[in-house]
């Protein structure tokens, strides 16, 4: 009967240890106070997230805005140094002619021919920045890319179309840089007033 009895005994205390190891295993239950400090953690950890990303961001403008304006002044640097090249020989043909201008004699065909080179220069720098002319003279007007200064009668010339060019229209690329400056036709001066009395 003892032996019986210490069995059960033991029994019992094995099932009261398993039950008390199951509620042992089973997390606390939370309470209002546990429940706030861990909701103002995570959001102290977000906020402290959102305020490092902000900062980020700002340098990252900050850069971006130097990188812009060092770029811009770079090119900026490149096209004048072009351009002071151009100015370097009309003050050598400028220099060379007032020096034979006080001896009483220009070379008019010399001087000619100084501009014409420092000329070619220059379309030579504008073309290295895919700057170039367009023909506008008896093409159609097309207020797009002619700014009309002028109409004039001309009887070559149909209505409509440019007569002549007083500043040529430039393109950057495939973008227009500047309009040429024209003098519309509108015709022989006879068709005119005829298209007047018409009307």
């Amino acid at each position: 009967m003892t032996d019986n009895s210490s069995e059960t005994e033991t029994d019992g205390s094995n099932e009261d240890g398993a039950n008390n190891g199951a509620t042992a295993a089973l997390p606390p239950p939370s309470t209002p106070e546990e429940k706030l400090a861990a909701l103002t953690a995570e959001r102290d950890e977000l906020k402290d997230r959102m305020l490092r990303i902000a900062a980020e961001f700002d340098n990252w403008k900050k850069r971006s805005r130097k990188e812009q304006t060092d770029g811009e002044a770079r090119v900026r640097e490149g096209v004048l140094k072009d351009l002071l090249e151009v100015a370097d020989n009309l003050d050598r043909a400028v220099s060379t002619q007032a020096g034979k201008a006080g001896d009483g004699h220009v070379d008019a065909a010399a001087l000619l021919k100084g501009v014409e080179l420092v000329r070619r220069l220059f379309q030579q720098k504008l073309e290295r920045y895919d700057i170039k002319p367009f023909e506008a003279k008896g093409q159609p007007f097309d207020p797009k890319v002619h700014e009309a200064v002028s109409k004039v009668s001309s009887p070559d010339v149909p209505a409509g179309a440019v007569a002549s060019e007083f500043a040529k229209g430039y393109r950057i690329g495939e973008r227009l840089l500047r309009p040429a400056m024209v003098a519309v036709s509108t015709g022989p001066a006879g068709s005119t007033a005829e298209a007047k009395g018409q009307a």
